[in-house]
């Protein structure tokens, strides 16, 4: 390789690196060679990311892609990225803050268009960023999860599982972030204990504590264990409660999710603000009374707290109870669990909204037989555990987002006898912010016609109780007048579909199941476990051989790196100053797999000491290469030849059986080992006085031992050993066309 076939004095990532990239470009490296298939299919990172440390992980995948060339397979690596659409829809909301402006003040099709132009606008770097890590992906085989040939697939399975009867849509619970406008799973959820006080209300004959008086204008219930002594008398019975807006009846009931110790054994049933009150309320056929909007604001049926938002009718609620002397007591230090939104921190408002759902019961029933009987395998092995566990517990999946950005629901609702049931919210032409019922905005003079182009969200009332016809369409029927679902699905009913939409279709027959599936085990229950199950429920067949689950790359400490903790480090910052290579080998070496990996500048500098050691190894072989004399006699030091020879063999069978047992770190070790304390510190020693005074027997038995070393150094440090490979062996030759 022109500039360093004579080997500089020092190794120097910076020139090498680049070169040996566009060589691997121009020689079609980073496309399959002939053998039999080995496929990955790259986890896709967000369009418009930049690579953190913890993309770092992908190394992985690479390493897999390069040690099956070197075996003779056909390995194949196709990227791509996804359009992530609540996450992306968040970071341009921030972005359209610092403007002074909010989604609000754009039709959604604007939104959409905005964002588009957002992302198109700031992807692509994350793949330069790979390439500089040495990435052996096909990157012309990229697909986008907003490609066309991706809508079409997941727009195809929607229809298909809603024809089957897989899909439904209800008013159901659900998760709901009121800043971020969208309901959530319950994956998306994080649980933080948090002190709050625990009011202790007067209800009638009982007192009962809780931590949201808020809620008790939605109460339709009051519940007891039905082995509490204390309250047996009062079951079945119903109750005169003195409220702030007047007294009522309310019902008791017993049921067995009470607590008995909790606060007085007897609490408030809330069926629409609260999961656990839902199900009650489903069990004992109660009513269901929503009195907070999805703007997190009490509605009409609060009286004078309507419009508050929810911490400011709390602090009013319990005010004007504290007047009525409603409040026995309080507990000023409960500590308990509160859940609150992945992404925005804030609370959670658990409130019934219309939700698409996919029923799950039948759909992962193959995904745990094909798990248990290990058509897919996981590394680690106590991986497999974890996903079974979650399988059995997974409830119905609410597939549907409330935001622009993403693929819309294909869903017409008709129009007629209807307009009192669709809700909805618009921009009209002077660009005002308009609301309301279909017919109370036709009765304002809005055409159909304006209301859907400056259309923004849309909610279908009543839904299960007398159901708003609806067709599942592209297009828009012919006959009548409809409007089209504004929801848009999860990124994770598009982005588990990601092995159906990768491959061409003639691979399905000779790459599907594909081989790896690389990730971490934050995300098994949320795309992992819906890959297996849609293409089950598609193919008929496990989508890949096995899970690999990467470990996480953590802080010094041990601490998850974030912008807010100030802990962050930028992998490019480390490629500048220490090369590819020994970042790539910092990941690896010395960790075990799908545990925490903490990234240090110190660990990255031992690495880059190993590639410097590596490359002077080969410098004083190449040196004397060119120096060595035709002396060919006898070496006084056979023996150490024989030794170091039968030491290499027992070397290179203990990497194989690492390699091809997922061992990466355990395989690099080895390496590292041998060449440092064997190689250079022993057998080097030993031999370089022969080798200088022209041994050639020992030279070409040391270069031929490092030569191998090399390839076997390849799948982790790809750019040096190619960079010397070519030194070698010739400006035309790779360390790719080779076998191990």
């Amino acid at each position: 390789m022109t500039g360093v076939a004579h080997m500089d004095s020092k190794f120097q990532p910076q020139i090498i690196e680049e070169k040996v990239y566009k060589s691997w470009e121009k020689n079609g490296r980073l496309t399959s060679a002939k053998g039999k298939p080995f496929t990955i299919l790259m986890p896709p990172p967000n369009a418009n990311a930049s690579l953190h440390a913890g993309h770092g992980m992908y190394t992985v995948e690479d390493i897999f892609i390069r040690y099956k060339r070197l075996r003779g397979y056909a390995s194949l690596w196709i990227p791509g990225t996804d359009h992530a659409g609540f996450e992306t829809q968040f970071v341009y909301e921030k972005h359209l803050a610092k403007q002074g402006k909010s989604r609000f003040d754009f039709s959604r099709q604007d939104l959409y268009d905005n964002i588009f132009k957002f992302v198109k606008e700031n992807s692509g770097l994350i793949y330069g960023q790979f390439k500089r890590l040495g990435f052996l992906a096909d990157w012309g085989r990229s697909v986008f999860t907003l490609d066309k040939h991706v809508l079409e697939t997941v727009i195809a399975t929607f229809k298909k599982m809603e024809k089957e009867g897989y899909i439904y849509k209800d008013e159901y619970i659900v998760n709901y972030c009121t800043h971020c406008g969208t309901s959530l799973s319950e994956l998306e959820t994080v649980h933080v204990e948090r002190v709050d006080p625990l009011y202790y209300l007067k209800y009638g004959p009982f007192v009962l504590a809780t931590v949201r008086p808020e809620t008790k204008f939605g109460d339709t219930a009051v519940a007891v264990h039905p082995k509490d002594k204390r309250y047996k008398k009062w079951v079945g019975q119903e109750i005169e409660v003195v409220g702030l807006l007047g007294k009522f009846k309310i019902k008791v009931v017993a049921d067995e999710m009470v607590d008995m110790k909790f606060g007085t054994g007897v609490v408030k049933i809330t069926p629409a603000h609260d999961p656990n009150d839902f199900e009650a309320g489903k069990r004992h056929n109660l009513e269901i009374k929503r009195i907070i909007n999805i703007d997190g604001r009490l509605n009409e049926l609060t009286g004078p707290y309507a419009g508050l938002k929810v911490k400011q009718a709390r602090e009013k609620v319990v005010e004007d109870l504290k007047k009525k002397g409603l409040i026995e007591k309080i507990d000023e230090n409960y500590k308990h669990a509160v859940t609150v939104c992945y992404k925005c921190g804030r609370d959670l408002e658990p409130t019934i909204i219309p939700n698409w759902f996919i029923k799950v019961k039948d759909l992962k029933k193959p995904v745990i037989a094909a798990i248990n009987k290990e058509k897919v395998k996981f590394f680690p092995k106590r991986f497999k555990k974890q996903i079974l566990q979650w399988l059995e517990v997974m409830h119905d999946w609410p597939i549907s987002r409330q935001i622009a950005w993403g693929i819309r629901i294909p869903v017409w609702y008709l129009l007629s006898g209807n307009e009192n049931r669709i809700w909805l919210s618009f921009i009209d032409k002077k660009g005002e912010f308009k609301k309301g019922t279909v017919k109370e905005l036709k009765n304002q003079g809005y055409t159909l016609t304006e209301i859907k182009t400056g259309l923004q969200q849309m909610t279908v009332h009543n839904y299960t109780k007398d159901p708003v016809r609806y067709v599942v369409s592209v297009e828009e029927p012919k006959e009548g007048e409809w409007i089209q679902e504004t929801d848009t699905f999860d990124t994770w009913f598009s982005s588990g579909q990601w092995p159906l939409v990768t491959l061409k279709e003639d691979e399905y027959k000779t790459r599907f199941p594909t081989d790896v599936m690389g990730t971490l085990a934050d995300i098994l229950p949320f795309w992992v476990s819906r890959m297996i199950m849609f293409s089950l429920y598609i193919k008929k067949e496990i989508p890949f051989k096995l899970v690999y689950l990467w470990s996480k790359v953590v802080d010094a400490k041990g601490q998850k790196m974030s912008k807010s903790k100030g802990n962050v480090i930028n992998p490019i910052d480390l490629v500048d100053r220490y090369g590819a290579d020994a970042f790539r080998a910092s990941l690896i070496f010395g960790t075990s797999p799908g545990s925490n990996i903490p990234l240090t500048e110190a660990k990255v500098i031992g690495m880059r000491n190993f590639t410097n050691k590596i490359w002077n190894i080969g410098r004083f072989i190449w040196m004397n290469r060119q120096n060595a004399s035709l002396d060919s006699s006898p070496s006084a030091q056979n023996d150490k030849l024989a030794a170091l020879k039968k030491e290499f063999k027992e070397e290179k069978k203990k990497y194989l059986k690492l390699m091809d047992g997922y061992h990466f770190s355990r395989a690099l070790g080895l390496v590292y080992e041998f060449i440092w304390h064997r190689f250079a510190d022993y057998y080097i020693e030993q031999l370089k006085d022969g080798v200088i005074n022209g041994n050639i027997e020992a030279r070409k038995s040391l270069e031929s031992i490092y030569l191998e070393n090399l390839k076997m150094l390849h799948p982790f440090i790809p750019f040096l050993t190619e960079a010397v490979w070519k030194v070698f062996e010739g400006e035309t030759s790779s360390i790719l066309k080779e076998s191990l």
